[in-house]
Parts: structure tokens; sequence; C-alpha cells
């Protein structure tokens, strides 16, 4: 799942601007799969930074995720087009980015989601008790558990 979407991306830039740098058509239309690589791009910079500290997906999108996809994914549209400058509000927005990605890695900024080590999902536990082990040593074997002292 996305964490945003081109409509999310449009309320941040004009649609002309979107058009020019997308529409390698030339076509005078935004293209959408233009759009969708750059939130992918953008997502998967989220994800390396983010599962340092938290099991993905999300249940839902914090808002800074959130926040944070559309800043990269402008960021990556602009990247397309070197003859176009990034505007220095945009450049700042995504270092800003940048760097909170980094304090969710190291654990000094808590995104609004449960915590992953309070979650209890029914996943697989380890257990070390005796009863649990399938072969044993030293015991004589009737054959009802699994003992490697007869082979």
């Amino acid at each position: 799942m996305a964490y945003c979407t081109q409509s999310d991306i449009q309320k941040r830039i004009p649609e002309t601007v979107l058009i020019e740098l997308t529409d390698d058509a030339g076509d005078g239309e935004v293209d959408t799969d233009n759009v969708g690589r750059a939130i992918a791009d953008a997502d998967e910079e989220i994800d390396t930074y983010v599962s340092m500290q938290y099991s993905l997906p999300f249940d839902a999108t914090p808002a800074l995720i959130r926040k944070m996809s559309v800043d990269l994914s402008i960021c990556n549209l602009y990247a397309r087009r070197a003859h176009l400058d990034v505007p220095e509000s945009q450049k700042e927005r995504c270092g800003a980015d940048l760097k909170l990605l980094e304090r969710i890695a190291e654990g000094k900024l808590k995104l609004d989601v449960p915590d992953p080590a309070k979650d209890s999902d029914g996943g697989v536990e380890a257990t070390t008790s005796k009863s649990d082990r399938v072969f044993s040593t030293g015991r004589s074997s009737d054959s009802s558990s699994g003992t490697l002292d007869n082979y």
C-alpha cells in the first residue's frame, strides 16, 4: 500500500508543474505511471528507515509518513528533470524528512502507531522446557519417544 496518492501530490504542486515533471510523451497529461514510480521509490526509502523500529506494513498510514511520502515523491519527480531546479523550499522539506527518518531509525523519534514490542500477534514462540524435546540422550527407548540411543 502506497503511503500517498497522486491526489496528495496534486494538493501540494500545481497540475501544470506535475505535467511538466511527468509528461514524457508530450501529450499534455500527467503520466500516472511516472507518478506511481516516484511514490514507490519514496515509500521504499521511507520503509528502509522505518523498518528499523516498526513492523511493516502499517495498519493505517501515520500522517507524518504520508507527508514525508508526498515530499520525497515530489523530489523524485524533480530528479527526473535535470533541467528544472527543485524549489528551495522543497529541497529543505526533503532534507528535513531524511533527518526525521534517521531519528526514527535510531529510535529517537516515535510514530503514532502501536508499539510492535507490545503487540500480541499470536506468532511463533520459542519454548525451552524439557517436555518439548523430540530427541533425548541417556534413556532407553520404548519407541514411544524420539531417542537416538537405540541407533
